[in-house]
């Protein structure tokens, strides 16, 4: 999947304006504490996962085997539709939370049932990369996946990529992405990948062309979504 236009015209101007622009933003939250372990400095995360449009899942019940059902898609306004219940909002809910939610509904017409939800159809983890890489895109992530791997996988760098300033954004919160520069050039001509970050999913590279000279560590989340209209 290609990158759009309108996102490598703003990224073009991060370069020189993507501190200046962010520090004007008015934001009242405070960014989280800087994270006091992992080579790579960044931060700890592990958020459960959230149901979203065009997943499916099996909906069984122990004790009523006749409300059974299987392969139950989240349509596209985030609701699904139950028997015996109609319509219920899922969008935005971890599983534990759906299955309570589901209790709940079923309780009103069985006494205490016995629900379990079992995940057939998500989204697959995944990571984009773009800039001066030869295939920007969105990419499957399986399994353990390190920048430089990512950057391989990416087609690796075109002749005009800055190699020392490779950009990774990473959520760390609702409202926050950390944003950090890895100097890949110095791993690749030292061999030594000890500050080789693995990559989570959903995480973000970008291979500028032109020198980062500063950036800040933490980044309202909206804004990553303005840079990041694919997502």
């Amino acid at each position: 999947m290609r990158i759009s236009v309108k996102f490598r015209a703003l990224l073009a101007a991060v370069a020189l304006s993507l501190c200046v622009c962010l520090a004007q933003q008015a934001v009242s939250n405070t960014p989280p504490a800087k994270s006091t372990g992992g080579s790579e400095g960044f931060q700890t995360r592990t958020p459960r996962y959230k149901i979203a449009p065009g997943d499916s899942f099996d909906l069984n019940f122990e004790l009523s085997p006749e409300f059974n059902q299987p392969a139950v898609t989240v349509q596209p306004d985030g609701y699904i539709t139950l028997r015996g219940v109609g319509d219920i909002k899922v969008k935005g809910l971890t599983v534990p939370e759906l299955t309570q939610k589901i209790r709940a509904s079923y309780g009103k017409i069985l006494n205490e049932p016995v629900v379990s939800v079992i995940l057939k159809d998500f989204e697959k983890p995944y990571f984009v990369a773009d800039g001066q890489v030869s295939k920007p895109g969105k990419y499957d992530l399986r399994g353990s996946v390190t920048l430089t791997q990512a950057v391989a996988m990416a087609g690796g760098f075109t002749d005009s990529a800055k190699h020392s300033q490779v950009l990774l954004f990473r959520r760390v919160s609702d409202q926050w992405t950390e944003a950090k520069i890895f100097n890949l050039k110095q791993m690749e001509k030292t061999g030594n990948l000890k500050e080789d970050p693995l990559l989570h999913p959903g995480d973000m590279l970008f291979v500028p062309k032109n020198m980062l000279s500063k950036i800040d560590r933490y980044i309202p989340t909206s804004s990553i979504g303005t840079f990041f209209p694919l997502l």
